[in-house]
């Protein structure tokens, strides 16, 4: 159970980003990282005590034009 989420849990997390996709577990340079990666913009989200922050004022990485909040 990757970052201690719930398989199914982990199955309907989306990114929030307009151009979202599905997220997967760490980072392209780092599978065990405590991120989840947006499989279509590439923006990583934070995952804090098990919990994601899917906020885009605290995803990194992404598109240039990442919306700033």
């Amino acid at each position: 159970m990757p970052l201690g989420l719930d398989p199914d849990l982990l199955d309907i997390l989306a990114c929030p980003a307009p151009d979202h996709g599905t997220l997967r577990p760490g980072t392209p340079d780092d599978p065990e990282a405590s991120a989840l990666t947006c499989t279509s913009c590439d923006r990583r989200y934070p995952v804090t005590d098990g919990i994601p922050v899917l906020l885009l004022s605290e995803a990194t990485g992404g598109p240039a034009t990442a919306v700033q909040g």
